[in-house]
């Protein structure tokens, strides 16, 4: 599993990925931090990663697209430094894995993980 981690969340968060063997790059190290979103998003769907933010446009734009690819995490929460959420969202990485690496919007919150299958479409 490979986690791209957007703008909005701190460089913290790979140091506490690579700590759970997870691989883990801040969108600031390999692109640039006024690139839109759907810039980052083709970029980790072609580098085979997961966008983890803090963002709803990145589920509204699975959304409008009806994308498989690429997986995103998105965290629900006011404070989302690692020292708040770490155990929750290596938890729910682990307890969602097989989803996430065959396409999966996963919500994380203080209180619960809500997944969806990727497509996501429209009733």
């Amino acid at each position: 599993m490979k986690i791209l981690l957007d703008m909005n969340l701190s460089p913290d968060w790979v140091a506490v990925f690579e700590g759970s063997n997870i691989s883990a790059v801040h969108w600031s190290t390999v692109g640039d931090p006024r690139e839109k979103d759907a810039v980052i998003m083709e970029w980790a769907r072609t580098n085979d990663y997961i966008v983890f933010t803090h963002d709803l446009d990145f589920g509204a734009l699975l959304a409008a697209t009806s994308a498989e690819t690429p997986s995103v995490i998105q965290v629900r929460t006011q404070d989302i430094l690692p020292n708040n959420m770490e155990q929750i969202v290596i938890s729910a990485l682990n307890q969602f894995e097989s989803l996430l690496e065959s396409g999966a919007l996963l919500t994380i919150d203080q209180a619960q993980s809500r997944v969806r299958i990727l497509p996501i479409r429209r009733k």
